[in-house]
């Protein structure tokens, strides 16, 4: 015999599911091509407006086009299945060693400012530097918000880049970046290349300023780990926050060997 109480909960649970139902119709669609991107911009702002986005946000997200560059980027990351070897190369590796240890010296100061702060030494500092912009000479020259935009729109990574996206609302909202910020393919930005997400968590200020983005680098990965005096290569404690920065393993490895001959070590076998 059915009771009233078991019937009652058969209701509830039916009525559950459908209010997860319509919210699942009622969410911004994600999509492979350009031609849903501007129906796809509305829904999202009627989402965007009830997680309490301001109207300068909402105007920043609808004045956005769809970043056609951004795609054919995301879908051609070929250096990451390189060896280490030929990723080394093909980035330019010792033409960062060679630049960076005359950093670690002309800017002596601020590295060991940012060490004595967070316990991170120069070498995978400059390393990632170097590695992301070239020292700052190739910070991009997309739009952010429409990158960014376009990959939480795009079917492939669009929970991730969702995430980015309302952190990149809620940093025009701020006032802290504009609808025409420039940045990299993904929507990175600044001399170490952060997304948003990052930006609201680690930033110590501007970006573009190279000691304000070696510092937030540094905040960035003693916030994943970093133990001031352990070692960073492969194996070691260190090396999970640079796994942190970058999910691509040859990256990871890269970061390391360069970081390591910054710092002074001339020797290769040991992270090969």
């Amino acid at each position: 015999m059915i009771k009233d109480w078991e019937i009652a909960t058969a209701a509830f649970m039916a009525l559950a599911l459908l209010a997860c139902l319509g919210e699942k119709a009622d969410a911004a669609q994600c999509g492979s091509t350009a031609a849903g991107f501007e129906a796809w911009k509305g829904q999202f702002a009627e989402e965007s407006r009830g997680k309490g986005v301001s109207a300068s946000g909402i105007a920043a997200l609808m004045g956005t086009n769809y970043a056609s560059a951004t795609i054919a980027a995301d879908r051609g990351q070929r250096s990451f299945g390189l060896s280490l070897d030929q990723f080394l190369a093909k980035r330019g590796a010792s033409a960062i060693v060679a630049r960076g240890r005359g950093l670690k010296q002309s800017q002596a100061a601020l590295f060991a400012s940012i060490q004595q702060r967070y316990g991170v030494p120069p070498g995978p500092l400059i390393a990632i530097w170097g590695m992301e912009t070239g020292f700052g000479s190739q910070r991009g020259n997309q739009n952010m918000l429409s990158a960014v935009a376009t990959l939480a729109y795009d079917c492939r990574r669009p929970e991730y880049f969702t995430e980015q996206l309302y952190a990149a609302l809620k940093l025009i909202d701020r006032g802290s970046l504009s609808a025409g910020t420039g940045g990299s393919m993904h929507g990175e930005i600044g001399q170490t290349q952060f997304l948003p997400k990052n930006i609201l968590a680690y930033s110590t200020g501007n970006l573009d300023v190279a000691a304000n983005a070696l510092n937030s680098t540094a905040n960035f990965l003693k916030a994943h780990g970093w133990r001031a005096g352990a070692g960073y290569q492969p194996g070691e404690a260190n090396f999970a926050a640079i796994q942190a920065w970058n999910a691509a393993q040859v990256y990871q490895r890269a970061i390391a060997l360069m970081g390591r001959q910054i710092d002074g070590a001339e020797g290769t076998s040991a992270v090969r």
